[in-house]
């Protein structure tokens, strides 16, 4: 057997360009593309796609060149996750929400050949190059403006224009032939909360086996029609600008994620499907009166980020959204875990199954294998429930590695796992749960404090909508819990002391914040992580100064010890089984 031979009959490199190749001619006249009014079908998008990349040979595009896009979720930003493979080239998505100097860092690093800009960002890309241009090091890539398709503003940078370029490319053109499944297809920075960013490269075989994986875990049947409320840019949809086109589904496209858009886009177009951050669902469930429509149809949403707490997926989905709890991360290829139902949890009471959704689930086929480890024996920790660990992967969707970075590429590969710096434990059923990025643990007066545990009790006060949980001085436990709240519409007159007596209601009491921080918003990432780095800077300055009196808390000079709280002291029973964070 080992002599039967391996020829283009049987063996093709996976990559996820075959999708629109079959959706072109199995679901030619279905639509592809929504984005206010222009409709496109299957064959017109595989069309399209062509022509771009024709075009993009002709500009001398070449194999493995980047091409960066600078641009909302309009149809163009879709098509390029085509067009710019079929030239052979790689894709590179660029984070919207960035500034001009991180943008031009990007392009530096990326060398980047082309950049397609849309029309809202012009202003933002003109400095970015300008900053590119005062680096005598830099080369300058071409640039293209990409207009509004549906209400064209005539705004340019240069002479070339998307459009011009769509329409004049060859439509008969056959794209470049993928030889080797692991040649790269996108390449996309992280979100540099911690550190400056890093370009994660993704390969057509983990890109086309992650797509299969997420649509088979979560269940996405065929002809679905898909709200992009998720930001393409975000490790290229998470698969699924890809995805849609295997499953011959609609793409609705939306410029902004807002409460109006989103719910009139549900109604008009009968969305089946969308992802999002947790962050959405507060966008949805503070929307006004007038923002809303009824959804008559349960809309499919798989959210990841920042795990959702019980009581905000309650609320989502009393609206008519059917909630699907995934885990990922760029390196990942987006999500990596996901909460699969099981039909015996139907029977259990909503508050209970909410409790269930809270959990980041059990791997993605793609992966072939996940574990939760003590990061320094590499030992696995018990499937209890309780013993926490580092989550590690390994599998065909993880990254190839750090563009030009070898050393953080070694860094993130361990004894044949990746390690993602996420913290988590294992439940007896197998179904893992986060509790913690390694960074954000507290470590109290030698215990193990999970941010993230605390976050979900502060989400169940009535009055909160949003809540972080980070790290401040203690004199004499060296570090403690201090939250971080936004309120909610409804949460006018809550205060400090009301969101303490809240937490010890429900919370051990080393547990329990010694300072509520109220703020307007909590700043985050265009992914809907919240940048706990800022919060721990101002965190840094805020000192415990009276434990027994919540309503002077904190200070920013008096570093008076404190009286020893017997609620403070360190409880043998809660000390975690994890020898380092």
């Amino acid at each position: 057997m080992d002599k039967l031979p391996k020829c283009q009959a049987n063996y093709v490199p996976l990559t996820p360009l075959t999708f629109l190749k079959r959706a072109s001619m199995v679901y030619a006249n279905r639509t592809s593309v929504i984005y206010a009014r222009v409709r496109f079908t299957w064959r017109q998008t595989h069309d399209r796609c062509c022509r771009l990349a024709s075009s993009l040979r002709s500009l001398n595009v070449l194999k493995n060149d980047v091409v960066s896009v600078l641009a909302p979720n309009i149809p163009a930003l879709y098509e390029m996750h085509f067009a710019v493979p079929m030239a052979g080239a790689v894709l590179n998505t660029i984070n919207t929400r960035l500034d001009a100097k991180n943008i031009a860092t990007i392009l530096r690093h990326s060398e980047a050949k082309v950049f397609f800009i849309d029309h809202q960002y012009v202003p933002l890309a003109s400095e970015a190059l300008r900053l590119l241009m005062a680096d005598p090091k830099s080369s300058m890539p071409l640039v293209v403006v990409v207009d509004d398709i549906d209400t064209p503003t005539g705004v340019r940078l240069g002479e070339l224009e998307y459009e011009q370029l769509v329409h004049n490319g060859d439509p008969g053109y056959i794209p470049n032939e993928i030889e080797d499944e692991w040649d790269p297809i996108a390449l996309n920075y992280t979100s540099g909360t911690t550190s400056e960013p890093k370009g994660v490269v993704y390969s057509h075989r983990g890109a086309y086996l992650s797509t299969l994986s997420l649509i088979l875990g979560w269940e996405m049947g065929s002809e679905p029609v898909y709200l992009w409320s998720l930001p393409m840019f975000h490790c290229n949809g998470w698969t699924f600008t890809w995805g849609v086109a295997a499953r011959g589904g609609t793409n609705v496209c939306i410029r902004n994620t807002t409460a109006q858009e989103m719910y009139a886009s549900i109604t008009m177009h009968n969305v089946t499907h969308m992802c999002c951050a947790p962050i959405v669902f507060n966008i949805l469930l503070e929307a006004k009166p007038h923002e809303r429509h009824h959804i008559a149809t349960p809309v499919q949403v798989l959210t990841g980020g920042a795990p959702p707490p019980a009581s905000l997926l309650e609320k989502i989905e009393h609206l008519g959204f059917h909630v699907v709890h995934a885990y990922g991360l760029t390196e990942a290829t987006g999500p990596a875990l996901v909460c699969e139902w099981q039909t015996k949890w139907n029977a259990l009471p909503r508050q209970d199954q909410a409790k269930l959704k809270e959990r980041q689930g059990v791997s993605i086929l793609t992966l072939a294998d996940v574990d939760v480890k003590d990061s320094e024996t590499m030992a696995s920790v018990p499937r209890d429930g309780k013993s926490m660990g580092e989550i590690m992967l390994r599998g065909s969707s993880i990254m190839k590695g750090y563009f030009k970075d070898e050393k953080a590429t070694a860094k993130a590969f361990r004894d044949g796992w990746f390690v993602t710096g996420d913290v988590g434990v294992i439940h007896p059923d197998g179904y893992l749960e986060i509790k913690d990025r390694s960074k954000d643990v507290i470590i109290s007066g030698g215990e193990n404090i999970s941010s993230v545990e605390l976050e979900s009790v502060l989400y169940r006060h009535p009055g909160v909508l949003e809540a972080a949980v980070v790290a401040m001085p203690h004199p004499r436990w060296g570090e403690t819990p201090c939250a971080f709240v936004v309120k909610n519409s409804s949460g006018g007159g809550v205060n400090e002391d009301d969101i303490i007596a809240h937490c010890r209601k429900n919370l051990p009491g080393y547990m329990v914040p010694k300072v509520v921080k109220f703020l307007e918003e909590l700043p985050k990432t265009s992914t809907g992580k919240i940048q706990k780095y800022q919060l721990r800077a101002q965190a840094k300055s805020l000192v415990v100064v009276a434990e027994n009196q919540s309503s002077k808390k904190s200070t920013q000079v008096n570093r008076k010890q404190p009286a020893r709280n017997k609620d403070q002291l360190p409880h043998e029973h809660h000390i975690l089984a994890l020898s380092r964070l």
